[in-house]
């Protein structure tokens, strides 16, 4: 009979968007024995910048639920919410460390720090999202030091849509945007399928690949202090 993980080593807490469909099981494929995940899901499905920010409204609620499943740490979960701005993130960030007492985290600082670990400063970024999030996006991560060289999203309008991309697609954008002067490529957004190639997608790049569900995990782990190499998923979990 294969093991029940119950999180002997760490439980990670999770507030995630109502529409995601792929954070979960991506997750549950590269965390490591014993580490447990615990989520909750605040409503969101669309992606104008009033379904973004109503996503923040009850964040209290989702916190103070993720505290009583006695999480070690809490993933603030939405790509496009946490790089909306830096005053959304430290908001959202410190409300969720009022309303559950536990630390906290966000995609937006995840990425940042996985770039960084990979030794990236001129990125290309692809994603599913429609002009004002890449814009928004891009605005937070060259705020944060790197040099944004090719943005590139599919126009997707809904979490619906955007776990549609097979992650066939996913390959094909990232050969199609291809760009030697990149040090990493980040596949942004964590209601998609790109995690399932991101290995996949270094061979034929020969560049680190961040997404948003691999630098998430990573980072989570690394903060727990838990540093198991977890293989498949790209260099990042990998290596780092």
């Amino acid at each position: 009979m294969k093991a029940i993980n119950y999180g002997a080593r760490a439980r990670l807490g999770m507030i995630m968007p109502s529409g995601n469909q792929a954070a979960e099981p991506q997750f549950q494929a590269m965390l490591p024995a014993g580490v447990s995940l615990h989520t909750t899901r605040l409503k969101l499905t669309g992606s104008s910048e009033a379904d973004l920010l109503a996503m923040t409204e009850n964040v209290e609620d989702a916190a103070s639920l993720i505290a009583d499943a006695q999480a070690n740490l809490v993933l603030f979960h939405c790509t496009a919410v946490s790089t909306f701005s830096t005053a959304l993130e430290a908001q959202v960030l410190e409300r969720v460390r009022q309303a559950s007492g536990l630390p906290a985290t966000a995609t937006s600082e995840a990425i940042t720090a996985a770039l960084r670990a990979v030794g990236a400063r001129r990125i290309v970024m692809l994603s599913p999202y429609v002009d004002a999030i890449n814009r928004r996006e891009e605005a937070y991560f060259s705020g944060a030091g790197f040099e944004v060289i090719g943005n590139v999203g599919l126009g997707k309008l809904d979490a619906n849509a955007m776990m549609a991309v097979t992650p066939e697609e996913w390959v094909a954008l990232a050969r199609a945007n291809r760009d030697d002067r990149a040090d990493a490529y980040l596949l942004s957004c964590t209601t998609v399928r790109s995690t399932d190639v991101a290995e996949e997608i270094e061979g034929v790049l020969g560049r680190p690949v961040v997404t948003s569900n691999t630098a998430a995990v990573w980072h989570c782990l690394r903060t727990l202090g838990i540093r198991d190499s977890v293989a498949g998923f790209g260099q990042l979990l990998r290596d780092h």
